[in-house]
Formats: structure tokens, sequence, C-alpha cells
């Protein structure tokens, strides 16, 4: 599923993306995990139990769950206890990947100061031995 508006930009992902997706896709748990976490967290989520309880409070299903609605109350009590897992297994993928990719840009970023550092230094050896030889060459001449 596309991440933004912009198709060009999805497939471009830094190695911690690609990944964090390859390992969530070999877990099966994981996978199921990701989709209950993206459907409840969608609208259509929200209008199916607005439905639901709708219908439920219209009709008492049908006799068998009278006002106070103790039994919508329980399976209610029991989804939102399931829900909040997925909301827990959700921080905690977030979690781990902002760890990753804390990690790889860390070592991106030394990698480029390592290499700056040896620009640098082979500037400055190129700079001194172009000051030497243009000292040299003007007290020759």
């Amino acid at each position: 599923m596309p991440t933004t508006m912009n198709p060009a930009h999805d497939a471009q992902h830094s190695p911690v993306v690609l990944h964090q997706k390859e390992r969530r896709s070999e877990n099966w748990q994981l996978r199921v995990a990701d989709k209950v976490t993206a459907f409840a967290g969608s609208m259509t989520f929200v209008w199916v139990h607005c439905g639901i309880f709708a219908f439920w409070v219209a009709s008492g299903l049908f006799g068998a769950d009278n006002y106070p609605f103790q039994f919508l109350t329980f399976i209610v009590s029991l989804e939102a206890i399931f829900l909040s897992s997925f909301v827990m297994i959700g921080q905690n993928r977030q979690a781990a990947f902002q760890q990753a990719k804390a990690d790889h840009d860390f070592h991106e970023q030394e990698e480029e100061l390592k290499l700056n550092t040896e620009l640098t230094k082979a500037i400055h050896e190129m700079t001194s031995r172009l000051l030497r030889q243009a000292g040299e060459s003007t007290s020759t001449a």
C-alpha cells in the first residue's frame, strides 16, 4: 500500500525501511497485527462500529440485550482490550524502527565524517605542497 500520493517517492526507501518491511513480512503474526492496526486506525472502522452500535441500540439485539446493554458493554470491553494490545504492538514496532533508523543514520554520519576528514587532510597536504613549490620557484627566479 502506498504511503504517499507520490508513487516515485514510494519506490525510494532507505535501507532501514526496506529491512523493517522485509522482517515484518516474514512473521505471520506481525502481518496480522499490521492489518488489524491499519483497519482499526481507519474511518471504515469508525463507520462500521457506528452502524453496529446504532443497530444494536435500536433493536436491543432483537430483545436479547435490552437497556443498559450489558452484553454490548462486554463485547466493547473485550474489543478495547485487544485493540490496546495492537496499539502497543504498533508502538513497539515504531520504537524499533526509530532505533534502527537512528543507528543507520549514526553509522552513515560517522562514515561521512571520516571521509570529510580524509579529504580535508588531503587538501591540506596538497595546499602545503603547492605553497612550498610556489615558494621554491620564486626564490630560484
